[in-house]
């Protein structure tokens, strides 16, 4: 069975189009099914694996999810890191956990999709001539 129905695959995937419209942040989301590390290592493993330190603008972010193991991170790369307070993500991780504590993890996904998009805003904000670096598609993967 699929993690994902293809229509909430495509609600996640409008989701980081829409936090990407004001933005020149760049939003990914990694699912696996189970994570054998600590969850932030595991997060910044998958994070260098799909390039997303390569954006120009180094503000690349990552949702990261374990569903057997529900473990989940947010981390956000080096531009990003220079200009926010160390805490930045930690209440878009509490508003994620009241959805994904009442069994909808699509809706989890997709509120931290959205607010992670209205923070980059703030920061890195849409440029005419930025462009869509990384793909919108959320990358499975199975434990490597």
């Amino acid at each position: 069975m699929a993690l994902f129905t293809e229509e909430e695959q495509h609600r996640i995937r409008i989701a980081i189009e829409d936090a990407e419209k004001h933005t020149s942040g760049q939003i990914r989301v990694c699912i696996e099914k189970t994570c054998s590390e600590n969850v932030l290592d595991r997060a910044a493993k998958y994070f260098h694996k799909l390039d997303m330190h390569k954006t120009k603008h180094r503000n690349g972010v990552l949702v990261y999810v374990a569903t057997v193991d529900r473990k989940f991170a947010i981390i956000g790369d080096a531009g990003i890191n220079k200009v926010v307070p160390a805490d930045f993500w930690d209440s878009t991780k509490e508003d994620m956990l009241e959805h994904f504590k009442l069994g909808d993890l699509v809706e989890g996904i997709v509120t931290g999709l959205k607010i992670a998009g209205d923070h980059l805003q703030k920061f890195f904000p849409h440029n005419a001539d930025d462009t869509n670096e990384l793909s919108d598609d959320i990358a499975f993967m199975d434990g490597e």
